[in-house]
């Protein structure tokens, strides 16, 4: 087993314990969550660094789900949960773990620690516990129930276990030092009293490890070396080496590192839940939501995900990276990698009168120019073409380049076009164009040298396949998005136009046959992904998975002046 090239505080931990043959060199990580919603882009992070350093060090990696709380955990979100690790590369092979297989073993910790005078049943309510724990000031006050003997408590506890009593009766709690500095070491609650079948394990259990009470253990049981954890538990750090050492087992070493926060979006899982609940996103899988779920639906790849934490890097202090810095890592991704396409959002008809009725030819266009090997494709073209509403103005602004009345553009691939006559209804509205196109300028021969100031996207009318395109945009008007005026709630700053759909889109005819994931660049507009669970032949939906260029830069800027 060898040293890395990456490099951070944690790689050097484990670098140091290589070399002084500590844990007789094993590197053995887990990512456990658990299961009471979808994984988002923070989760992402600890599942790349725990399985990239499993396997950077040739170790191993087990995916373990922290299923202690029978309440808010569904079998939906295992499932989901299970699909996202794999689909970001985390190779847990055949270690796949539940902290509900280790209940039996960790009630038995809890007996011992009891015949050791270290744990005892409180018959304290939830109330009265946290009005008994004290500040950060203020030292805790002792329970009445603390001095209980070991055969009262081991009684107790066996009659809590087999439901003699009701919710919220009694706890077990484990018994430290209620004056300690460290609020987490005041008694804490080992085990509390649920009435609540679980999703495994039925109605085997009313009792349920807490989360700090089943962390250590479900690491020691599983031989994990280095328990990677975020910020927020650093202060339980020494509870985690309490339990460990007073039980004189296996005892893993927990590393903490600073979790990930973004611009514009909310990681609580909590509040994902109330999105979902109270239907502002469609479902946790929503192309808005920054679940893995949500972001691959929107079209994000695995590799971008990989690259964006990367970049991002491993730190001990916490801070917000912006949006933007995920965003590129997409458009990178795309790049390169993406097929080009025509596809015309906001149509309005062009007829070219003076080009011969009944004719179509084929032009070749090219798939990729980052990418010579993905060849050309050919695109068919006629008299009767679609172009986009924002490529014309009737009477257009200075500087405008675009087409107008007797003006020239380019057609991408084909001709030069110029704007003859303008075509309205009744009312006065622009139904079509009539233009003339130059049959000397077709693109890629010898006489297509003469320039216009302005190429712009099409597609053949006749050919066109038609296809519903939703425009999402960032969920949040506000870099932090829990910055709200008093009386409100963070749901004050969701932005209103975070989705627009257009249903009259017309495509080049090589997209009608895009399978679900696939992902284009609709060339001058952005990248766009076939969407997993309404696009189906016949029926096309593409989501816009983000836009060429970061133009909420430019939001900002014009904000700021």
């Amino acid at each position: 087993m060898t040293t890395t090239e990456k490099s951070d505080f944690i790689r050097e931990i484990i670098d140091e314990d290589l070399r002084s043959n500590k844990n007789e060199g094993r590197v053995h990580t887990r990512f456990p969550p658990e299961p009471n919603g979808y994984l988002h882009i923070g989760h992402a992070k600890s599942i790349c660094l725990n399985y990239g350093i499993a396997r950077d060090y040739n170790g191993k990696f087990n995916l373990r789900f922290d299923d202690t709380n029978p309440e808010k955990e569904e079998q939906e979100y295992v499932d989901s949960i299970i699909e996202d690790v794999k689909w970001l590369g985390g190779d847990f092979e055949d270690r796949l773990f539940y902290a509900s297989d280790y209940f039996e073993q960790m009630f038995q910790y809890a007996v011992d620690l009891i015949k050791k005078g270290k744990a005892y049943v409180c018959d304290f309510n939830g109330d009265e516990i946290r009005a008994s724990r004290g500040t950060l000031t203020e030292a805790g006050k002792d329970s009445p129930y603390r001095n209980r003997s070991k055969e009262e408590n081991l009684d107790l506890f066996s009659r809590m276990r087999k439901g003699e009593f009701p919710n919220g009766a009694n706890t077990l709690r484990a018994k430290i030092d209620m004056a300690s500095p460290n609020i987490n070491l005041r008694d804490p609650i080992m085990y509390r009293i649920v009435h609540e079948g679980h999703h495994r394990q039925g109605e085997a259990w009313c009792i349920y490890p807490t989360y700090d009470w089943a962390h250590g253990l479900e690491d020691s049981i599983e031989r994990i070396t280095h328990s990677i954890c975020t910020l927020e538990f650093e202060n339980h750090r020494p509870l985690y080496d309490w339990f460990l050492e007073n039980l004189e087992i296996y005892h893993p070493q927990q590393i903490e590192f600073a979790r990930l926060n973004i611009t514009y979006t909310i990681l609580s899982k909590r509040k994902l839940l109330q999105l979902v609940r109270e239907k502002h996103v469609d479902g946790w899988d929503d192309p808005r939501m920054p679940t893995i779920a949500g972001i691959k639906r929107r079209g994000y790849t695995a590799d971008s995900i990989k690259v964006f934490c990367d970049k991002i890097g491993i730190s001990k202090k916490d801070s917000t990276i912006d949006v933007a810095m995920l965003e590129w890592s997409i458009r990178e991704d795309l790049n390169k990698n993406a097929q080009r396409a025509m596809a015309v959002l906001n149509p309005i008809k062009v007829v070219l009168t003076n080009y011969p009725e009944n004719k179509t030819e084929e032009l070749s266009a090219v798939n990729n120019p980052e990418n010579e090997s993905a060849g050309t494709r050919m695109v068919p073209f006629g008299r009767e073409l679609y172009i986009d509403r924002d490529d014309f103005r009737e009477v257009p602004p200075p500087k405008y380049y675009r087409l107008s009345p007797g003006t020239e553009v380019r057609l991408r691939y084909a001709y030069i076009i110029k704007c003859e006559k303008v075509i309205k209804d009744a009312d006065g509205n622009l139904i079509e164009l009539h233009c003339t196109y130059d049959p000397a300028t077709k693109s890629g021969t010898e006489t297509a040298n003469r320039k216009v100031k302005s190429t712009i996207h099409w597609v053949n009318a006749a050919k066109a396949v038609d296809a519903e395109v939703r425009l999402y945009d960032r969920l949040f008007l506000k870099e932090n998005p829990d910055e709200v005026e008093e009386g409100k709630d963070f749901l004050s700053n969701l932005n209103p136009n975070s989705l627009q759909v257009l249903k009259n889109c017309k495509l080049e005819p090589m997209l009608g046959q895009a399978s679900p994931g696939d992902r284009f660049q609709f060339e001058r507009t952005g990248y766009f992904c076939a969407d997993v669970k309404d696009s189906k032949s016949g029926a096309l939906v593409f989501n816009r998975i983000v836009t060429l260029k970061d133009t909420w830069a430019k939001i900002e800027q014009k904000g700021k002046k």
